[in-house]
């Protein structure tokens, strides 16, 4: 089988492609690099538009005309790879928007691809429609929305994601959905607000390589250290905040046994080995499941802070702090899981050992790849 994957966000179509590829068969990446995470792609769409003097440009221009650059440019490349982006047998998007244009041409690349290509689906793996909606209805207990309930991030944070209720993406949303196959889900976080779509064809959970990721038995010689990393756009979403506020809690009292690393805006090759020294690391708050950073740390053998919710322990049978610390969007709870760690680091290692057992069982890129043919073929 030959399978156009559509757009790149936190590797999830890289792994998949390489769980395809050990199958036999053929898979090629095409998409902007996921920011400054510089992800590999097959197929680049430059982003000539996203900073200095052509940032600018495309802002006056936009002001003036309400014509967007960005959108105009990345239209005009996928339609230049119009040759290497046709006669797929499957074609996969990553997002309702994946090359962060305007809605209409977000459409307007769907449907040249679709016409191109046989069979298009969707993978629902970050903020989109349904989940914006979901959390904005308030429908989860805490959410990415919660900062901006609370007046802690304001409306028109690009973080929040609230441009997909907006009525362009809304009617993006529906076109997509009545004209895809059907929609994956890849972890609870997006599975839950899709219960009741038609086209939701389940969650098939993200894909991990650990061919390539090696476990790393956690030394507990000497201070316990603690990784945390801060993506600054995504800063009150992540629940950086709050973290930062635990942190300063178990600073006061165990600043003799433990080391704390912040690393910043960094590139995905950087972040990811930036925290192998690490026992600790500090992923997310607001999530009931974790995404593809933590699910990597928890490969290599950290214990990580993060979405581990009671629905997330029901759908895998696990029990609580045994695989993941769920990251509660409340600072003093997070320290006091942290004291628990501090006090009894023999438990540093038997969830380290059980997170790794759980990526080899439940997030293998090959088993989960088979998993992605098996419904894309029964579509």
């Amino acid at each position: 089988m030959n399978i156009l994957l559509v757009g790149e966000y936190n590797r999830s179509h890289k792994s998949l492609k390489e769980g395809l590829i050990y199958l036999g068969h053929h898979a090629t990446v095409v998409g902007l690099s996921d920011g400054f995470k510089k992800v590999d792609v097959d197929l680049k769409i430059e982003h000539h538009y996203n900073k200095g003097l052509y940032k600018k440009l495309k802002v006056f221009i936009f002001k003036l005309f309400k014509i967007d650059l960005h959108s105009v440019s990345v239209k005009k490349q996928i339609k230049g790879l119009e040759s290497k982006l046709s006669n797929f047998d499957v074609v996969q998007f990553v997002n309702e928007s994946c090359f962060l244009c305007q809605p209409k041409t977000e459409r307007a690349i769907f449907d040249l691809l679709t016409t191109w290509n046989d069979k298009s689906f969707l993978l629902s793996c970050g903020t989109d429609f349904a989940s914006v909606r979901y959390a904005l209805d308030k429908k989860f207990r805490y959410s990415i929305l919660t900062p901006y309930f609370e007046n802690r991030v304001p409306k028109s944070s690009f973080s929040l994601g609230l441009k997909y209720v907006e009525p362009g993406f809304k009617q993006l949303h529906e076109h997509l959905f009545e004209n895809v196959r059907g929609v994956i889900s890849s972890d609870l976080d997006y599975t839950i607000p899709l219960e009741n779509y038609p086209k939701h064809l389940g969650l098939i959970p993200h894909l991990v390589n650990t061919d390539v990721i090696a476990f790393e038995p956690l030394n507990l010689d000497e201070k316990i250290i603690i990784f945390h990393g801060i993506n600054r756009t995504n800063y009150y979403k992540k629940g950086n905040d709050i973290f930062e506020k635990a942190l300063d809690i178990i600073a006061l009292k165990y600043s003799k046994k433990i080391d704390v690393i912040t690393v910043e805006d960094v590139p995905y090759t950087t972040y990811i080995n930036a925290f192998d020294t690490a026992h600790i690391l500090l992923d997310q708050v607001y999530a009931y499941d974790q995404g593809y950073n933590a699910l990597e740390a928890m490969a290599k053998g950290k214990v990580v802070f993060t979405g581990a919710e009671q629905e997330w322990l029901d759908y895998y049978n696990l029990e609580e702090d045994t695989v993941a610390i769920n990251a509660l969007p409340n600072a003093e709870a997070i320290a006091k899981k942290l004291e628990w760690l501090i006090l009894n680091p023999e438990q540093l290692m038997v969830i380290s050992k059980n997170a790794r057992a759980f990526i080899e069982r439940e997030h293998d890129y090959i088993k989960n790849s088979q998993q992605f043919l098996d419904v894309w073929e029964k579509a």
